[in-house]
């Protein structure tokens, strides 16, 4: 079942879904995990997908708007902060903690895409979060900072920080929020190559921007002084505080974000693991049913090991 909820954090109201089984209200509180979306997505697209899919598997689950994003409130819209990003998930254990069907010892936290890269560090600082686990995580801060595959060249981060200083001293004037494009608005190449720049601009194009995943809720643009707040971010600094509480990253044989996973890997302490699934690109595990239900299935197995009630009572 999804109802609507909303609850605080930090000053905002977030807007969210929560997914329960259909037999939680006759049952003892359950375990529950939190679902970050994507930096461009909200809780409407793949969060919901793998929140109801993990529902339906036992779990109370929450997809929710991050401040600024889609329902939630949060001025200048659509402004990438990646501490209030953090600061959100932290929040939104809080309200699982206090639901009635949920067991408060008993949480986990998954981050799709960029909230693989911010549900890393919300859980190496908060305990109340007792596995950890993300698909096609992305790490923002290095993305922006240093380009795909750390390729970027330096001058590019310079000019996207003078941009962001001016975007700052504009709105301080009153002008329009200035907007950084996300995704093209006419398709584009596809390109022959899987694991290719081409082929994630349109895998990203063909997933936000048609019927595949297509939200009024959300838009094609970002607010551009998020720039500098990206720049400072490394999400996966403190991997290793996780520890000795797992964590499981899922990607792509086929993503071009694969790196990200395996240098967060590298950081992290046991336990951990690295899943692969076969031929998925970055976006294919999204909402490819292909590609997602055997990332659930691994979720439901790592999930289901970690927040059982001995795991709990272990901890």
């Amino acid at each position: 079942m999804k109802t609507s909820v909303s609850f605080p954090s930090d000053g905002l109201t977030l807007a969210g879904h929560l997914y329960t089984p259909d037999d939680a209200s006759q049952s003892a509180p359950r375990p529950a995990i939190v679902v970050g979306h994507p930096m461009t997505g909200v809780k409407e697209q793949t969060a919901g997908l793998y929140a109801e899919r993990l529902a339906r598997q036992g779990f109370v689950t929450l997809a929710f708007d991050s401040a600024h994003w889609g329902e939630s409130e949060g001025e200048p819209r659509f402004l990438e902060n990646p501490a209030r990003r953090v600061e959100d998930l932290k929040n939104a254990v809080t309200f699982l903690s206090g639901r009635p069907e949920v067991d408060p010892d008993r949480i986990g936290g998954l981050g799709i895409c960029a909230a693989g890269g911010y549900i890393v560090p919300a859980a190496a600082t908060d305990h109340r979060i007792k596995a950890v686990a993300t698909v096609s995580a992305a790490e923002e801060g290095s993305w922006f900072r240093d380009g795909l595959a750390h390729s970027q060249a330096p001058e590019v981060l310079q000019d996207l920080l003078d941009q962001s200083a001016e975007a700052r001293t504009a709105e301080a004037r009153g002008e329009q929020v200035r907007r950084m494009p996300i995704h093209p608005e006419t398709p584009p190449d596809r390109g022959a190559v899987k694991k290719s720049l081409t082929r994630h601009i349109y895998d990203g194009w063909e997933y936000y921007r048609t019927d595949r995943a297509y939200h009024p809720h959300t838009e094609n643009w970002f607010a551009l002084r998020s720039l500098d707040l990206l720049a400072l971010f490394d999400g996966f600094r403190f991997a290793h505080l996780i520890a000795p509480r797992p964590l499981l990253m899922i990607a792509g044989t086929e993503a071009v974000s694969d790196y990200f996973s395996v240098e967060a890997i590298e950081r992290a302490a046991e336990p951990k693991e690295l899943f692969w699934i076969e031929g998925a690109g970055h976006v294919d595990l999204y909402d490819k049913d292909e590609y997602v239900s055997p990332a659930v299935e691994k979720l439901v197995e790592f999930f289901g090991a970690h927040l059982s009630r001995t795991s709990a009572a272990a901890a």
